[in-house]
């Protein structure tokens, strides 16, 4: 990956409330697009999954599935495989912008992750994604992006701070945020959505959007 996060893994979950926007909203939205797609017994790719916020969200609606767990830190994958540990679930060290588990799978997600890559391996990812992915199958990022213009994604980050504020955010949580963030790679909505279209994704489209964070869908043909 471009850049290494260091999350601890016992603190990570406790700020996400307050730091993403609308939180059900976001994880909510992203959730229903994959239950609305995918069969029974689906199988699911979780692309950075941290501590499996995002795939208990998803297996908390459709439980039936199994969901495939890739993330770079053993530490997070061995929290995700405790909060999960009533679903079916494969646990995969590794990075995502490198080879991906064998599909196919019904879903691919991410929540949160792939703004650490440079936009060519974005680009490079969205095209190994749509490889994997079985006909009729959906990939969903659930991210932050940039504003269109400069003006857009600092006032995104004004009204970002004001609402972590209202909900508990102090100074140094505020601060730790703006450090992770200022090394991180924003494209835009219309960027992420071209790039989808070219990895021969369809219906391409944002389901959820707060100030800087999106939800963002693209569906493969069926076969």
């Amino acid at each position: 990956m471009d850049h290494q996060t260091h999350w601890d893994p016992r603190t990570y979950d406790e700020p996400r409330r307050r730091l993403v926007p609308d939180f059900d909203a976001f994880y909510g939205t992203a959730a229903m697009l994959v239950e609305k797609t995918i069969p029974e017994g689906a199988r699911i790719l979780d692309l950075g999954c941290g501590t499996g916020i995002f795939s208990e969200f998803i297996l908390s609606r459709s439980p039936a599935s199994s969901m495939t767990l890739l993330d770079q830190s053993v530490d997070m994958l061995d929290v995700a495989k405790t909060r999960l540990q009533g679903y079916s679930i494969t646990a995969v060290q590794g990075s995502f912008d490198e080879v991906l588990p064998a599909g196919p799978f019904d879903a691919i997600i991410s929540s949160l992750a792939i703004h650490h890559l440079s936009d060519e391996k974005k680009a490079l990812l969205f095209q190994r994604v749509s490889g994997a992915l079985a006909g009729g199958g959906v990939f969903i990022n659930a991210d932050q992006v940039a504003g269109l213009t400069p003006w857009h994604t600092d006032y995104y980050r004004a009204m970002h701070e004001e609402q972590a504020r209202e909900l508990g955010t102090d100074d140094a949580e505020w601060t730790a945020a703006l450090e992770r963030m200022s090394i991180d790679q924003y494209a835009t909505i219309d960027w992420h959505l071209a790039r989808f279209v070219e990895a021969s994704l369809h219906r391409c489209d944002t389901f959820f959007k707060r100030f800087g964070f999106a939800v963002m869908a693209g569906w493969k043909l069926p076969t």
